[in-house]
């Protein structure tokens, strides 16, 4: 039942959040300039993030990577009333098809998504498996994330928020990361650890962004 019909809630209910709320965009220049020149890149945003992620790629090709988990069936059936699709594997269960998968997309002009710390965390840690999609593919990995003011946070393992209605959110790019084909082993935790610092400013930032005297 809950998959049957989760799925048109989950859609709605983001729908009905996007309508009353105001939301912003913090340096969309930073990706747009690369689409507009016909480019894709890899998305990457904390799995606690993930609800109203899908708003921001506007109708554009994209492939989310979404956990084998049970409850990952919930998300990929939710995502798909975006029109975005779907590819199943994650860095505990499927990992190598995840890879593949995310790889094949981006050769084929998808942009992917990817939410690094998932499908079980540990919470806000990049696990290895976006870098080596970065260096197998030649595509930059774009740092994102939103967040709210009001907003509720669960008290799941990823914090998860969801943004109160008539609510003020934004969404924020950090600096692109690219990882070179020759990369080795320690060259890749490096980036890792580039990417979970930068996802964490990003967050930060966002966390506080309607403050006043921001």
């Amino acid at each position: 039942m809950m998959l049957r019909l989760g799925p048109g809630v989950a859609f709605f209910l983001i729908k009905f959040l996007q309508w009353t709320m105001n939301i912003e965009e913090v340096n969309g220049e930073r990706i747009r300039g690369l689409w507009e020149r016909g480019e894709n890149a890899i998305g990457v945003f904390w799995h606690g993030r993930l609800l109203m992620t899908p708003l921001v790629y506007g109708g554009r090709g994209l492939r989310i990577l979404i956990s084998r988990h049970r409850d990952g069936e919930l998300t990929s059936r939710t995502v798909r009333y975006f029109g975005l699709g779907t590819i199943r594997g994650s860095s505990t269960r499927g990992g190598i098809a995840g890879i593949k998968g995310l790889v094949r997309s981006l050769q084929k002009g998808y942009d992917v998504a990817i939410a690094p710390d998932g499908p079980r965390g540990p919470r806000c840690k990049v696990q290895p498996g976006v870098i080596h999609v970065a260096k197998l593919s030649g595509r930059p990995i774009f740092p994102l994330t939103f967040s709210a003011t009001p907003r509720k946070v669960l008290h799941t393992w990823d914090r998860f928020i969801i943004p109160l209605p008539f609510s003020r959110g934004v969404f924020v790019w950090g600096e692109p990361i690219w990882v070179d084909h020759a990369e080795d082993e320690k060259g890749m935790a490096h980036k890792a650890l580039l990417l979970e610092k930068r996802l964490q400013e990003v967050t930060e930032r966002a966390d506080h962004y309607f403050e006043k005297g921001r």
